[in-house]
């Protein structure tokens, strides 16, 4: 279907007027349809609207791939709709644990993907690269509270995360170090810290 047949479809069987044009940022990625568009695009398409995205990062995202309304999902994890749907338009989640452990379920999100989802991946971050660079205990409630897994196993994460990041910062001072940039693998290993921490916790 060309965008016209496109834009037509959606204004004759669901009265919404976007133009050709805007179905080709659609198409192209410049732009993504509300959760009415979508719903809407999926039906002129004659497929779910799971179909219509990529993989699924944000909160609106995995709660429309898995074919939620705001008002089921709120619902579902112990909210009002207009409180879920202030979180999913900032990106933000500010729900509890009960309701953060709720959405993890409903949604069926693994602990990077809801990290990811509830906008808290830049805050791990932060406590990672903190933890490398101190006493690494102080940091095994923090981050422990952002994510289900067992104490015994973040505390050898953690562990392994410093260990790795002061022999990184050891070696560039040894004698004979040719690099010009002494603090460059240092860098490189906290800007990549995240992945570092996901690919040792294996969850």
């Amino acid at each position: 279907m060309a965008p016209g047949h496109v834009a037509y479809g959606l204004r004759a069987q669901y009265g919404l007027h976007v133009s050709p044009d805007v179905v080709v940022q659609w198409e192209r990625g410049l732009s993504s349809p509300g959760s009415r568009e979508l719903t809407a695009l999926a039906g002129v398409l004659w497929c779910a609207p799971h179909d219509l995205l990529t993989e699924a990062t944000t909160l609106r995202e995995h709660r429309m791939a898995r074919g939620f309304a705001p008002e089921d999902l709120a619902r579902l994890v112990g909210m009002d709709v207009g409180s879920y749907l202030r979180m999913e338009e900032s990106a933000r989640w500010r729900g509890n644990e009960r309701q953060t452990a709720a959405l993890a379920e409903v949604l069926d999100l693994g602990s990077r993907e809801l990290l990811v989802a509830t906008g808290r991946d830049s805050e791990l971050g932060e406590l990672l690269r903190d933890a490398v660079k101190a006493r690494w205990q102080a940091y095994v409630r923090p981050v422990g509270k952002m994510m289900p897994m067992q104490r015994e196993h973040l505390e050898d994460v953690l562990e392994e995360l410093h260990s790795e990041y002061q022999s990184r910062m050891v070696a560039t001072l040894a004698w004979g170090a040719t690099t010009h940039d002494t603090g460059e693998p240092g860098r490189d290993f906290l800007d990549r810290i995240v992945d570092h921490f996901w690919e040792l916790a294996r969850v």
